[in-house]
Protein backbone atom coordinates (compact mmCIF):
# COMPACT_ATOMS: atom_id res chain seq x y z
CA UNK A 1 0.00 0.00 0.00
CA UNK A 2 1.44 3.48 -0.65
CA UNK A 3 1.66 6.29 1.31
CA UNK A 4 -1.36 8.22 -0.27
CA UNK A 5 -2.86 5.41 -0.43
CA UNK A 6 -3.08 4.33 3.67
CA UNK A 7 -3.62 7.97 4.53
CA UNK A 8 -7.20 8.21 2.33
CA UNK A 9 -8.90 11.51 5.07
CA UNK A 10 -5.97 13.73 3.52
CA UNK A 11 -7.67 12.63 0.02
CA UNK A 12 -10.97 13.61 1.46
CA UNK A 13 -11.93 17.48 1.46
CA UNK A 14 -11.81 18.93 4.71
CA UNK A 15 -14.74 20.31 6.97
CA UNK A 16 -14.96 23.39 9.68
CA UNK A 17 -17.13 23.23 12.20
CA UNK A 18 -17.54 26.69 13.59
CA UNK A 19 -19.36 26.16 17.24
CA UNK A 20 -21.40 29.23 18.74
CA UNK A 21 -22.71 28.56 22.27
CA UNK A 22 -25.11 31.38 22.88
CA UNK A 23 -29.02 30.37 23.14
CA UNK A 24 -31.81 33.00 23.85
CA UNK A 25 -33.11 29.85 26.06
CA UNK A 26 -31.75 26.43 27.51
CA UNK A 27 -34.31 23.80 26.00
CA UNK A 28 -35.14 20.96 28.83
CA UNK A 29 -34.01 18.35 26.56
CA UNK A 30 -30.46 20.12 25.21
CA UNK A 31 -27.47 18.45 26.46
CA UNK A 32 -25.16 20.41 23.85
CA UNK A 33 -22.69 23.05 24.98
CA UNK A 34 -25.26 25.67 25.01
CA UNK A 35 -25.70 29.01 27.11
CA UNK A 36 -28.40 31.83 27.68
CA UNK A 37 -25.84 34.88 28.49
CA UNK A 38 -26.12 37.43 31.16
CA UNK A 39 -26.67 41.06 30.90
CA UNK A 40 -24.07 42.44 28.64
CA UNK A 41 -22.32 39.05 29.37
CA UNK A 42 -22.33 38.74 25.07
CA UNK A 43 -19.82 40.64 23.04
CA UNK A 44 -19.97 39.46 19.48
CA UNK A 45 -17.69 41.44 18.45
CA UNK A 46 -15.13 39.86 20.82
CA UNK A 47 -16.56 36.46 20.26
CA UNK A 48 -16.35 37.13 16.27
CA UNK A 49 -12.18 37.84 16.86
CA UNK A 50 -11.79 35.25 18.79
CA UNK A 51 -13.20 32.40 16.46
CA UNK A 52 -11.04 34.26 13.61
CA UNK A 53 -7.86 34.00 15.66
CA UNK A 54 -8.55 29.96 16.21
CA UNK A 55 -9.45 29.53 13.11
CA UNK A 56 -6.31 31.03 11.69
CA UNK A 57 -4.54 28.94 14.70
CA UNK A 58 -5.69 25.44 12.66
CA UNK A 59 -5.49 26.80 9.17
CA UNK A 60 -1.80 26.99 9.53
CA UNK A 61 -1.84 22.96 10.65
CA UNK A 62 -3.61 22.24 7.31
CA UNK A 63 -2.23 24.08 4.52
CA UNK A 64 -2.65 23.10 0.88
CA UNK A 65 -6.38 21.06 1.98
CA UNK A 66 -9.12 22.08 0.11
CA UNK A 67 -12.59 22.95 2.47
CA UNK A 68 -15.57 20.61 0.79
CA UNK A 69 -18.18 22.12 3.83
CA UNK A 70 -18.73 24.69 6.56
CA UNK A 71 -21.20 24.08 9.78
CA UNK A 72 -21.98 26.50 11.72
CA UNK A 73 -23.61 24.90 14.55
CA UNK A 74 -24.26 26.13 18.74
CA UNK A 75 -25.89 27.03 20.10
CA UNK A 76 -28.22 29.11 18.25
CA UNK A 77 -25.75 29.82 15.28
CA UNK A 78 -28.51 32.33 13.70
CA UNK A 79 -28.28 34.59 16.64
CA UNK A 80 -25.04 35.95 15.06
CA UNK A 81 -25.12 38.66 12.85
CA UNK A 82 -24.51 38.23 9.46
CA UNK A 83 -21.59 40.53 9.71
CA UNK A 84 -19.65 38.03 12.13
CA UNK A 85 -20.64 34.75 9.41
CA UNK A 86 -19.29 36.84 6.18
CA UNK A 87 -16.07 37.85 8.34
CA UNK A 88 -16.05 33.93 8.75
CA UNK A 89 -16.14 32.74 5.77
CA UNK A 90 -14.07 35.33 4.48
CA UNK A 91 -11.30 34.38 6.64
CA UNK A 92 -11.84 30.56 5.70
CA UNK A 93 -11.95 31.30 2.01
CA UNK A 94 -8.53 33.00 2.63
CA UNK A 95 -6.92 30.06 4.36
CA UNK A 96 -8.09 27.32 2.48
CA UNK A 97 -9.32 26.36 -1.39
CA UNK A 98 -12.96 25.89 -1.52
CA UNK A 99 -14.07 22.80 -3.48
CA UNK A 100 -16.67 22.99 -6.47
CA UNK A 101 -19.16 22.33 -4.31
CA UNK A 102 -18.81 23.52 -0.86
CA UNK A 103 -21.71 23.34 1.26
CA UNK A 104 -21.62 26.32 3.74
CA UNK A 105 -24.52 25.33 6.21
CA UNK A 106 -26.12 27.33 9.34
CA UNK A 107 -28.12 26.11 11.94
CA UNK A 108 -31.29 28.34 12.65
CA UNK A 109 -34.39 28.61 14.76
CA UNK A 110 -37.85 30.09 13.51
CA UNK A 111 -37.92 32.61 15.63
CA UNK A 112 -38.98 36.06 13.73
CA UNK A 113 -35.95 37.95 15.06
CA UNK A 114 -33.92 34.75 13.42
CA UNK A 115 -36.09 34.03 10.49
CA UNK A 116 -35.78 37.66 9.37
CA UNK A 117 -31.79 37.34 8.54
CA UNK A 118 -32.16 34.47 5.99
CA UNK A 119 -31.67 37.03 3.44
CA UNK A 120 -28.61 38.73 5.06
CA UNK A 121 -27.45 34.89 5.75
CA UNK A 122 -27.90 34.27 1.96
CA UNK A 123 -25.82 37.33 0.82
CA UNK A 124 -22.84 36.35 3.77
CA UNK A 125 -22.32 33.21 1.59
CA UNK A 126 -24.61 30.51 3.39
CA UNK A 127 -26.00 28.12 0.92
CA UNK A 128 -27.76 26.27 3.55
CA UNK A 129 -29.61 26.23 6.42
CA UNK A 130 -30.31 23.60 8.73
CA UNK A 131 -33.63 24.81 10.90
CA UNK A 132 -35.01 23.48 14.34
CA UNK A 133 -38.66 23.19 14.23
CA UNK A 134 -38.81 20.20 16.36
CA UNK A 135 -42.31 19.80 16.21
CA UNK A 136 -45.72 20.70 13.76
CA UNK A 137 -48.13 21.51 16.69
CA UNK A 138 -47.87 24.44 19.81
CA UNK A 139 -48.80 21.94 22.40
CA UNK A 140 -45.47 20.32 21.94
CA UNK A 141 -43.22 23.07 21.43
CA UNK A 142 -44.22 24.81 24.55
CA UNK A 143 -43.45 21.35 26.13
CA UNK A 144 -40.52 21.44 24.48
CA UNK A 145 -39.52 24.62 25.45
CA UNK A 146 -39.02 25.89 22.14
CA UNK A 147 -39.61 29.78 21.34
CA UNK A 148 -41.17 29.50 18.28
CA UNK A 149 -44.72 28.69 16.93
CA UNK A 150 -46.31 26.25 14.62
CA UNK A 151 -47.10 29.26 12.27
CA UNK A 152 -43.81 30.58 12.72
CA UNK A 153 -42.25 27.38 11.60
CA UNK A 154 -43.77 27.00 8.29
CA UNK A 155 -42.72 30.66 7.64
CA UNK A 156 -39.14 29.86 8.15
CA UNK A 157 -39.70 26.57 5.71
CA UNK A 158 -41.16 28.34 3.33
CA UNK A 159 -38.74 30.91 3.37
CA UNK A 160 -36.05 28.79 3.40
CA UNK A 161 -37.19 27.39 0.16
CA UNK A 162 -37.13 30.33 -1.22
CA UNK A 163 -33.92 31.47 -0.85
CA UNK A 164 -32.12 28.56 -0.24
CA UNK A 165 -31.54 25.48 -3.08
CA UNK A 166 -30.99 23.04 -0.35
CA UNK A 167 -32.20 23.35 3.30
CA UNK A 168 -33.17 20.80 5.87
CA UNK A 169 -34.87 21.07 9.21
CA UNK A 170 -35.15 18.94 12.45
CA UNK A 171 -38.31 17.37 14.37
CA UNK A 172 -38.34 15.38 17.40
CA UNK A 173 -40.63 12.25 17.83
CA UNK A 174 -41.56 9.48 20.45
CA UNK A 175 -42.25 12.75 22.46
CA UNK A 176 -44.25 12.22 26.10
CA UNK A 177 -47.54 10.69 24.82
CA UNK A 178 -46.98 11.00 21.42
CA UNK A 179 -49.68 8.57 19.88
CA UNK A 180 -48.08 6.59 16.24
CA UNK A 181 -51.32 7.91 14.39
CA UNK A 182 -50.85 11.93 15.18
CA UNK A 183 -46.62 11.39 14.87
CA UNK A 184 -47.49 9.72 11.14
CA UNK A 185 -49.57 12.79 10.31
CA UNK A 186 -47.16 15.31 11.55
CA UNK A 187 -44.25 13.39 9.45
CA UNK A 188 -46.05 13.11 6.80
CA UNK A 189 -46.74 17.20 6.48
CA UNK A 190 -43.07 18.03 7.69
CA UNK A 191 -41.70 15.52 4.24
CA UNK A 192 -44.45 17.53 2.31
CA UNK A 193 -42.48 20.72 3.33
CA UNK A 194 -39.07 19.39 3.35
CA UNK A 195 -39.54 18.55 -0.26
CA UNK A 196 -39.96 21.95 -1.66
CA UNK A 197 -38.12 22.90 -4.65
CA UNK A 198 -35.74 20.04 -5.84
CA UNK A 199 -34.39 19.37 -2.92
CA UNK A 200 -35.32 16.94 0.32
CA UNK A 201 -33.23 16.75 3.55
CA UNK A 202 -35.54 16.29 6.91
CA UNK A 203 -33.36 14.74 10.37
CA UNK A 204 -36.01 12.78 12.84
CA UNK A 205 -34.00 11.92 16.41
CA UNK A 206 -35.89 10.38 18.79
CA UNK A 207 -36.39 11.54 22.13
CA UNK A 208 -33.57 10.76 24.73
CA UNK A 209 -33.12 12.14 28.30
CA UNK A 210 -29.94 13.20 28.95
CA UNK A 211 -28.45 13.78 32.62
CA UNK A 212 -28.31 17.07 33.15
CA UNK A 213 -30.86 17.90 31.42
CA UNK A 214 -34.40 20.00 32.98
CA UNK A 215 -36.12 16.98 31.83
CA UNK A 216 -33.98 14.72 33.56
CA UNK A 217 -34.14 16.51 36.75
CA UNK A 218 -37.87 16.61 36.39
CA UNK A 219 -38.20 12.53 35.62
CA UNK A 220 -39.71 12.99 32.35
CA UNK A 221 -40.37 9.32 30.88
CA UNK A 222 -38.34 7.87 27.33
CA UNK A 223 -40.74 6.05 25.16
CA UNK A 224 -40.18 2.31 26.25
CA UNK A 225 -38.19 0.20 23.75
CA UNK A 226 -40.97 -1.55 22.37
CA UNK A 227 -42.82 2.00 21.69
CA UNK A 228 -39.65 3.26 20.43
CA UNK A 229 -39.18 0.41 17.94
CA UNK A 230 -42.83 0.33 16.80
CA UNK A 231 -42.34 4.57 16.16
CA UNK A 232 -38.60 4.03 14.78
CA UNK A 233 -40.11 1.60 12.45
CA UNK A 234 -43.26 3.77 11.46
CA UNK A 235 -40.98 6.10 10.50
CA UNK A 236 -38.77 4.44 8.09
CA UNK A 237 -42.25 3.64 5.82
CA UNK A 238 -43.39 6.72 5.31
CA UNK A 239 -40.03 8.57 4.87
CA UNK A 240 -39.13 5.46 2.49
CA UNK A 241 -42.65 5.53 0.62
CA UNK A 242 -42.03 9.30 0.00
CA UNK A 243 -38.75 9.36 -1.14
CA UNK A 244 -36.70 10.06 1.40
CA UNK A 245 -35.19 6.69 2.79
CA UNK A 246 -32.91 7.10 5.97
CA UNK A 247 -28.96 7.50 4.95
CA UNK A 248 -28.06 7.42 8.10
CA UNK A 249 -29.93 6.61 11.46
CA UNK A 250 -31.63 9.80 12.13
CA UNK A 251 -30.95 11.48 8.74
CA UNK A 252 -33.46 11.18 5.92
CA UNK A 253 -32.81 13.06 2.16
CA UNK A 254 -33.65 12.77 -1.58
CA UNK A 255 -30.34 11.12 -3.32
CA UNK A 256 -27.97 13.78 -4.02
CA UNK A 257 -29.25 15.96 -0.91
CA UNK A 258 -27.44 14.18 1.68
CA UNK A 259 -25.44 16.70 4.42
CA UNK A 260 -21.83 16.31 2.99
CA UNK A 261 -20.52 17.96 5.92
CA UNK A 262 -22.15 15.12 8.23
CA UNK A 263 -21.07 12.61 5.88
CA UNK A 264 -17.55 13.54 6.33
CA UNK A 265 -17.71 12.71 9.89
CA UNK A 266 -19.42 9.46 9.61
CA UNK A 267 -17.06 8.15 6.86
CA UNK A 268 -13.98 9.02 8.96
CA UNK A 269 -12.61 12.41 7.07
CA UNK A 270 -10.91 15.26 9.00
CA UNK A 271 -12.50 18.33 10.59
CA UNK A 272 -11.23 20.94 12.51
CA UNK A 273 -13.70 22.43 15.32
CA UNK A 274 -13.37 26.00 16.60
CA UNK A 275 -14.95 27.96 19.46
CA UNK A 276 -16.56 26.81 22.77
CA UNK A 277 -16.65 23.10 23.05
CA UNK A 278 -15.76 22.22 19.85
CA UNK A 279 -14.01 18.94 19.05
CA UNK A 280 -12.16 17.92 16.07
CA UNK A 281 -10.22 14.98 13.93
CA UNK A 282 -6.83 15.67 12.24
CA UNK A 283 -4.68 13.11 10.07
CA UNK A 284 -1.35 13.98 9.81
CA UNK A 285 0.58 13.98 6.93
CA UNK A 286 1.84 10.68 5.60
CA UNK A 287 5.11 11.89 5.09
CA UNK A 288 5.35 12.24 9.01
CA UNK A 289 4.05 10.09 11.76
CA UNK A 290 0.43 9.36 9.57
CA UNK A 291 -1.54 9.74 13.45
CA UNK A 292 -5.16 11.30 13.42
CA UNK A 293 -5.49 13.38 16.99
CA UNK A 294 -8.55 14.50 18.58
CA UNK A 295 -8.57 17.93 19.65
CA UNK A 296 -10.77 19.48 22.03
CA UNK A 297 -11.42 23.08 22.84
CA UNK A 298 -12.48 24.56 25.92
CA UNK A 299 -16.32 24.50 26.91
CA UNK A 300 -16.59 27.51 28.72
CA UNK A 301 -17.49 30.23 26.85
CA UNK A 302 -15.86 32.88 28.87
CA UNK A 303 -12.49 30.55 29.45
CA UNK A 304 -12.55 30.13 25.90
CA UNK A 305 -12.68 33.40 25.27
CA UNK A 306 -9.71 34.54 27.80
CA UNK A 307 -7.76 31.34 26.33
CA UNK A 308 -7.94 32.79 22.94
CA UNK A 309 -7.00 36.18 23.89
CA UNK A 310 -3.73 34.61 25.42
CA UNK A 311 -2.50 32.31 23.17
CA UNK A 312 -4.50 32.42 20.25
CA UNK A 313 -6.36 29.34 20.30
CA UNK A 314 -8.27 27.64 23.42
CA UNK A 315 -7.36 24.36 22.66
CA UNK A 316 -7.82 22.44 25.97
CA UNK A 317 -6.65 18.94 24.69
CA UNK A 318 -4.86 17.02 21.93
CA UNK A 319 -5.40 13.12 22.34
CA UNK A 320 -3.36 10.80 19.38
CA UNK A 321 -6.43 7.61 18.62
CA UNK A 322 -4.80 4.64 19.37
CA UNK A 323 -5.52 2.28 16.74
CA UNK A 324 -8.45 0.31 18.49
CA UNK A 325 -9.65 3.59 18.80
CA UNK A 326 -9.42 4.79 15.52
CA UNK A 327 -11.03 1.81 14.58
CA UNK A 328 -13.92 1.83 16.74
CA UNK A 329 -14.67 5.37 15.96
CA UNK A 330 -15.10 3.85 12.31
CA UNK A 331 -16.98 0.92 12.98
CA UNK A 332 -19.57 2.84 15.19
CA UNK A 333 -19.75 5.77 12.21
CA UNK A 334 -19.89 3.79 9.60
CA UNK A 335 -22.30 1.47 10.88
CA UNK A 336 -24.70 4.20 11.24
CA UNK A 337 -25.33 5.19 7.49
CA UNK A 338 -27.24 2.92 5.10
CA UNK A 339 -24.00 2.34 2.92
CA UNK A 340 -22.22 0.88 6.33
CA UNK A 341 -18.38 0.53 5.86
CA UNK A 342 -16.36 0.51 2.52
CA UNK A 343 -13.71 -2.21 2.83
CA UNK A 344 -11.35 -0.68 1.12
CA UNK A 345 -11.61 2.61 2.65
CA UNK A 346 -11.87 1.86 5.87
CA UNK A 347 -7.92 -0.39 4.94
CA UNK A 348 -6.47 2.99 4.02
CA UNK A 349 -7.79 4.71 6.97
CA UNK A 350 -6.31 2.09 9.84
CA UNK A 351 -4.25 0.11 7.43
CA UNK A 352 -6.18 -3.16 8.57
CA UNK A 353 -8.57 -5.24 6.27
CA UNK A 354 -12.06 -5.06 7.82
CA UNK A 355 -12.34 -8.86 8.14
CA UNK A 356 -9.46 -8.93 10.55
CA UNK A 357 -11.27 -7.08 13.01
CA UNK A 358 -14.57 -8.41 13.19
CA UNK A 359 -15.13 -12.06 15.06
CA UNK A 360 -16.00 -14.14 12.52
CA UNK A 361 -18.32 -16.34 14.40
CA UNK A 362 -20.50 -13.27 15.62
CA UNK A 363 -20.29 -11.76 12.02
CA UNK A 364 -21.84 -14.93 10.53
CA UNK A 365 -24.60 -14.75 13.44
CA UNK A 366 -25.51 -11.29 13.15
CA UNK A 367 -25.92 -12.12 9.35
CA UNK A 368 -27.94 -15.24 9.57
CA UNK A 369 -30.31 -12.89 11.70
CA UNK A 370 -30.70 -10.70 9.41
CA UNK A 371 -29.11 -7.52 11.56
CA UNK A 372 -25.75 -7.01 9.02
CA UNK A 373 -24.99 -7.49 5.49
CA UNK A 374 -21.20 -8.89 4.90
CA UNK A 375 -19.81 -8.64 1.51
CA UNK A 376 -16.42 -7.96 -0.74
CA UNK A 377 -17.62 -4.49 -0.48
CA UNK A 378 -17.74 -3.66 3.18
CA UNK A 379 -20.54 -4.27 5.98
CA UNK A 380 -23.69 -2.77 6.68
CA UNK A 381 -26.42 -3.02 9.65
CA UNK A 382 -29.63 -3.47 8.01
CA UNK A 383 -32.55 -1.60 8.96
CA UNK A 384 -32.92 -3.73 12.15
CA UNK A 385 -29.27 -3.99 13.12
CA UNK A 386 -29.75 -0.10 12.91
CA UNK A 387 -31.90 0.27 15.67
CA UNK A 388 -29.13 -1.90 18.26
CA UNK A 389 -25.88 -0.48 17.07
CA UNK A 390 -24.03 -0.68 20.21
CA UNK A 391 -25.03 -3.87 20.97
CA UNK A 392 -23.94 -4.96 16.85
CA UNK A 393 -20.25 -3.16 17.56
CA UNK A 394 -19.88 -4.16 20.93
CA UNK A 395 -20.26 -8.17 19.57
CA UNK A 396 -18.59 -7.65 16.15
CA UNK A 397 -14.91 -6.20 16.98
CA UNK A 398 -11.94 -8.29 17.81
CA UNK A 399 -9.13 -6.01 18.03
CA UNK A 400 -6.99 -8.40 20.17
CA UNK A 401 -4.53 -8.80 18.38
CA UNK A 402 -4.70 -7.49 15.01
CA UNK A 403 -1.82 -7.40 12.55
CA UNK A 404 -2.15 -4.58 10.40
CA UNK A 405 -0.04 -2.28 8.56
CA UNK A 406 1.29 1.18 8.96
CA UNK A 407 -2.08 4.04 9.91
Amino acid sequence: MSPTDSHLPLALPLALYVHWPWCLSKCPYCDFNSHVPGTGELDQAAYRDAILRELNHYAQQTKGRKLGSVFFGGGTPSLMSPETVEAILAAAQGAWEFTSDIEITLEANPTSIETSKFRAFNRAGINRVSVGIQALNNEDLQALGREHTTEDARRAIDISGALYDRFSFDLIYARPGQAEGDWADELELALSLAAQGDGGHISLYQLTIEPGTAFFRRQVAEADENQAADLYDLTQDICEDFGMAAYEISNHAKPGDESRHNLIYWQGGDYIGIGPGAHGRLHTDALTDGVTRATHQIADPRRWLQRVAKTGHATAKVRELSRTERIEELVLSGLRLATGIDAAQFRAQTGCALGDVLNGEELHTLQTAGLIEWDAAGLRATRTGRLMLNTLIYRLLDLDPVACGPM
